[in-house]
């Protein structure tokens, strides 16, 4: 396998650029992880590009997000409970002007209103202050989109959500889940996407991360993970064979559903065969998305990404 560097912010400015490469296609960990989970949610999204309404469960745990990227732009002594508590209002008027249709979320007759919403995003940065003291980190990175380019023609990407940097270059990627702690298939596909970020880490600035991090807010729970370079060589082998198998399914037509636990939170069982929908026609060639853009950079289903 081969990789060339998309975006190092450590690399030395001054030597020679890379050989320019061909990128044909991308993938993100949440659409790598849509076709590992149900080829046909990955065409849904990434093909027939169908829009999703969105759930409490993302709006919270955007929200949490934000607020938690905001929190560190404040001096360090004044990272408290207090202070992130005071972030979340205005951060979901942020969010509710860049996304107006978030505020259809409670218009339904919901069992949980704007008020109690906001409450139990407040519950979970209690959670997140209770297995980490931020007045004692100070972050490299934060919503940072990383890429690298590998097999000479597939882009990988994602936002890291934190990126920590010991004063011995040692790297630890941190990844909120605004979930509980999952069980067993929910866990894999977390760390999933952990390996992705950590494989273009160590492909664009040479360093394997130490420690590949999970905190579980509604739990107070951390999952660590220490990946070597071994691993990450057969993990680029998988996502190329993942997009290879793409590619095959695009070329042949042939998304299959595959029912599972995370059928509950899909948002196109009435286009499911497994539940007795028809999906639209296959987008013709000319009206293809464009393969370098992700439909989706967030994670979309309770429990699997969050």
């Amino acid at each position: 396998m081969t990789a060339e560097p998309m975006i190092d912010s450590h690399g030395d400015q001054t030597a020679a650029a890379p050989a320019p490469v061909t990128v044909r296609a991308s993938l993100s960990p949440s659409r790598a992880a849509d076709f590992k989970t149900c080829p046909l949610l990955y065409r849904f999204r990434s093909i027939d590009r169908l829009p999703e309404r969105p759930t409490v469960e993302q709006a919270r745990g955007t929200l949490v997000h934000a607020v938690l990227e905001r929190l560190f732009d404040l001096p360090a002594p004044a990272r408290t409970p207090e202070s992130a508590g005071d972030l979340v209002a205005p951060q979901w008027d942020r969010l509710l002007t860049e996304e107006p249709e978030l505020a259809t979320l409670f218009a339904d007759g919901d069992t949980i209103g704007p008020q109690e919403f906001l409450r139990s995003a407040t519950a979970l940065l209690d959670g997140y202050f209770a297995v980490e003291d931020p007045r004692r980190l100070e972050p490299a990175e934060r919503e940072a989109l990383i890429s690298a380019v590998v097999d000479d023609e597939l882009l990988i990407r994602g936002y890291l959500d934190r990126l920590d940097v010991a004063p011995d270059g040692a790297l630890r990627v941190v990844d909120y889940k605004t979930g509980g702690a999952p069980r067993e298939a929910f866990e894999a596909r977390a760390l999933f996407q952990l390996k992705f970020y950590a494989l273009v880490l160590w492909r664009t600035r040479g360093v394997v991360p130490r420690v590949l991090r999970l905190l579980y807010l509604k739990d107070a729970e951390v999952c660590d993970y220490a990946p070597d370079a071994d691993e990450l060589v057969r993990f680029e082998r998988t996502v190329v064979a993942l997009w290879r198998a793409i590619e095959q399914a695009t070329a042949r037509q042939d998304f299959r559903p595959r029912p599972s636990r995370l059928c509950d939170w899909c948002s196109h069982q009435a286009l499911c065969p497994s539940y007795g929908g028809t999906p639209p026609p296959f987008p013709v060639a000319a009206a293809a998305p464009d393969p370098l853009v992700d439909a989706r950079s967030r994670p979309v289903a309770p429990g699997a990404d969050e």
